[in-house]
């Protein structure tokens, strides 16, 4: 049975478990959410910065605002606690909001909309999708 990446401590804290190379691929998917906020050539901007419903909220530049401070906040917080081996519930949704963006905007930056396509993807990037996946269900699981 693998070990659990995150663990609810009985003090209420997340044990966070990542080893170095772990942390690594955590630290790259919280640099690259960081800097697609500000970067427009940045692979990952479109998908960050596009209407999550394009039919509700295009024109909307309140709802963008919202959306694009909640990502900001939570990115920061993330890379803040990147290095401390335990989270309170504050810090674990911020890693939980940002892995989740990291994880979308790379399936749709590489056009992997399907479980076919997953498959068809290089190593790398299969590898690369699910860690982010396994790190997002072992932390949610703690929380």
């Amino acid at each position: 049975m693998a070990s659990r990446l995150f663990v609810r401590r009985r003090d209420g804290r997340i044990e966070v478990r990542l080893n170095d190379a772990g942390r690594e691929i955590a630290r790259e998917a919280f640099g690259h959410v960081l800097a697609a906020e500000t970067d427009p050539t940045h692979e990952w901007h479109a998908s960050l910065n596009g209407p999550i419903d394009p039919s509700h909220d295009v024109d909307d530049p309140l709802a963008t605002f919202n959306r694009q401070h909640e990502v900001s906040s939570n990115v920061e917080l993330a890379v803040a606690t990147l290095g401390e081996e335990f989270l309170n519930d504050a810090e674990a949704w911020a890693w939980l909001c940002t892995l989740q963006v990291a994880l979308r905007a790379t399936i749709t930056a590489k056009g992997i909309l399907t479980s076919d396509r997953l498959e068809e993807t290089d190593d790398t990037t299969r590898d690369y999708i699910q860690t982010l996946q396994a790190f997002l269900f072992s932390l949610a699981d703690a929380m």
